[in-house]
């Protein structure tokens, strides 16, 4: 067998899909399979994921994947899972990928049920931070004075005013045994909790930042390095969770101011046009400021 049939046996989430170039979305869909493996079956809700993975005639998943409304990922995965232990089927795992969208705001209910009931199942989130399948519209994972389709930036508006949903707190809150977060900047780091995640029964949430060039404004050739510069700069913690107790973070090793970050995105650009943006970039910083304090992100050469 060559080398590049025996690669695309090993890709459970194949190319070919229709998702734009440099998507963080695909790159994270990849690898979320290469960590759980063959046996399990994919609920996937409306969205970029679906909507790029699903042409008429062609599919990129090898493993058994549903589509459904945007509304009830969570009842969906249930209901997979209520039909696997009626047929005794106990080799093969149910995990849900969905955007932020469904996740964060139209089936946040669905999601808490899911989580309360206990059901077994892994809930991913792959982030990135608006309604991007419609037109990058607003969500409540968008980050705060972010520009969107629906909170543009302009002389009499910052952006969206509200901070980014703390969803990986709210999901602990239900007393799940594993909450985690993750960044397409670190696939090994990602690859390394999915696998934590599927030894756990129950119902388990990992969060991956998704950068996305096409909405946030960037070279589709940088997204990782867009990526690293959010995890760099404290906006993007990388931390572990087990019985709601924060018990791994992944640490910054070169810390960055914000601006950085920022400047990398056409999404805040405004930030960088007057306007009072300067306080604006502050309010920020002190946002990364408390990731960094709140889960002890720095190391102690960069404190």
């Amino acid at each position: 067998m060559n080398k590049q049939r025996l690669m695309r046996e090993e890709n459970l989430f194949e190319s070919g899909h229709r998702a734009c170039h440099g998507c963080g979305m695909a790159i994270a869909v990849r690898h979320i399979l290469k960590a759980t493996g063959k046996n399990v079956i994919v609920v996937t809700p409306t969205g970029c994921l679906e909507t790029f993975s699903s042409p008429y005639g062609y599919s990129p998943w090898r493993v058994p994947w549903i589509h459904h409304l945007f509304e009830n990922g969570p009842a969906i995965a249930t209901g997979v899972v209520a039909a696997l232990t009626a047929q005794k089927r106990d080799t093969e795992r149910v995990i849900a990928i969905a955007g932020d969208g469904s996740t964060f705001d139209i089936g946040f209910g669905a999601l808490s049920g899911m989580m309360e009931r206990g059901d077994d199942v892994l809930y991913i989130c792959v982030d990135n931070g608006a309604y991007m399948n419609t037109g990058g519209q607003r969500s409540s994972a968008s980050p705060l004075y972010s520009s969107t389709s629906t909170d543009p930036a302009g002389k009499e508006s910052p952006g969206k005013i509200q901070r980014k949903k703390d969803l990986p707190v709210i999901i602990a809150a239900h007393g799940v045994p594993y909450v985690a977060t993750a960044s397409v900047a670190y696939l090994k780091d990602l690859q390394k909790k999915v696998k934590k995640a599927m030894g756990y029964h129950g119902p388990r949430y990992i969060q991956i930042d998704t950068t996305c060039p096409s909405v946030w404004g960037f070279a589709s050739d940088q997204t990782l390095e867009v990526a690293r510069l959010g995890v760099a700069s404290g906006l993007v913690p990388l931390f572990e969770m087990e019985a709601g107790k924060i018990t791994k973070v992944r640490k910054i090793k070169t810390k960055i101011p914000v601006e950085e970050y920022l400047k990398s995105q056409k999404r805040f650009r405004h930030m960088f046009s007057g306007h009072g943006s300067e306080e604006e970039i502050k309010t920020i910083q002190a946002v990364a400021d408390e990731n960094i304090e709140k889960y002890a992100l720095l190391t102690k050469d960069t404190q």
